[in-house]
């Protein structure tokens, strides 16, 4: 997941740009990833797609690691909170978690001495890059979530009685 993730966003995601910005599809993975297995697994999703990703743009490592790290954590203790699913949970999920997770990201990049390229440009990049996730998750949710499942029922350990 995180690897494919990688080289959407990479090669065919990277040339399709909404008003500059383009989606980041390493936050939609950990955000569907933590909202159906959990924190624990959202922060080990998180961690992985941020170093991975991290390796593969220049300057200070960490910066995304800690960003998806800690988004795959919260939106995963985000999901014991929510009462009833419905079809648009996860597209409000996704579109919420982006725009966090890219602010946190923003200000770290900040305070890390990164070039910022303005307050204007910043709230651009978060409020589009929100919305990019939320309509990119009804195309990549059933994916995977049913890649999900699969791995799930590898797992299941059965005995015989």
């Amino acid at each position: 997941m995180v690897i494919t993730g990688l080289l959407l966003q990479s090669t065919v995601f990277s040339q399709i740009k909404l008003l500059g910005v383009m989606p980041e599809l390493m936050y939609l993975v950990v955000v569907v990833v933590a909202v159906l297995e959990g924190p624990r697994e959202g922060a080990i999703v998180g961690f992985a797609a941020g170093m991975a990703q991290d390796f593969l743009i220049p300057g200070p490592k960490g910066a995304t690691a800690l960003t998806l790290t800690l988004l795959g954590y919260t939106m995963g203790l985000a999901r014991d909170y929510v009462a009833s699913p419905s079809p648009l949970l996860p597209t409000m999920l996704v579109a919420a978690g982006t725009a966090a997770g890219v602010a946190f990201h923003e200000i770290t990049t900040f305070l890390v001495g990164q070039t910022n390229p303005g307050f204007g440009q910043d709230l651009k990049i978060i409020i589009f890059s929100g919305i990019y996730g939320g309509v990119l998750t009804p195309v990549f949710y059933p994916l995977l979530r049913r890649t999900l499942e699969r791995s799930r029922q590898g797992r299941l350990v059965r005995t015989r009685r």
